[in-house]
């Protein structure tokens, strides 16, 4: 009885500890995981910097619409001979498994780059489109930087450039494995399975 007495403080400074520690998140930026053939990639987001782009693509995340998708297209130097400037990225989503689905989606409300801060660097994760405001679930990741889809870049005539809103952070080495996979004509010649997005 004793010995439970001089343990009871203790007990004590250990629960504003244990509460603290439950009311803080893991990290300061949302984190998912793109789970594939090939293995993770850990994708950090900037909600304080493009946040109609990150609240939109977790709401996809959360709603399952990532499960059995795929990486299908490719962009590499030799793939591209029609155009001035050489892009190198790999671009996923639900395009080519669910292609209904994706043309049924709102478009988001286009954050360019000037806005946001975040530049088209190695590692970054952007969302694909056609006009602005017309993105919602495909997205691609730059390998290298890629600086043409960046605000008033080339990559888009229109030169709004592209909604980058975060960066890969574990699995680089992934995603040049996928970038690397045969390919024709900037669509890889087997997509590569997207098993799952989901936040950590």
């Amino acid at each position: 009885m004793k010995n439970c007495k001089l343990l009871y403080p203790l007990y004590l400074l250990f629960i504003p500890w244990l509460l603290l520690s439950c009311s803080h998140p893991k990290y300061k930026y949302p984190h998912v995981i793109i789970e594939t053939n090939f293995g993770d990639i850990e994708v950090e987001l900037y909600p304080d910097k493009a946040p109609k782009t990150v609240t939109a693509f977790l709401s996809y995340v959360d709603s399952g619409f990532y499960k059995n998708s795929s990486f299908y297209r490719v962009l590499k130097e030799e793939n591209q001979p029609s155009v001035s400037f050489k892009s190198e990225l790999i671009q996923g989503g639900i395009w080519h498994t669910n292609y209904k689905k994706g043309v049924s989606l709102p478009g988001i409300m286009h954050e360019p780059t000037n806005q946001t801060g975040i530049l088209h660097k190695n590692g970054t994760i952007s969302l694909a489109r056609t006009l602005p405001g017309t993105a919602n679930s495909e997205f691609f990741i730059c390998v290298g930087d890629q600086p043409a889809y960046d605000y008033g870049g080339a990559a888009n005539m229109d030169g709004q450039g592209y909604a980058a809103f975060g960066k890969v952070i574990k699995g680089m080495d992934i995603v040049k494995k996928i970038h690397n996979q045969p390919e024709y004509e900037e669509s890889f010649d087997k997509p590569v399975e997207i098993f799952n997005i989901k936040r950590l």
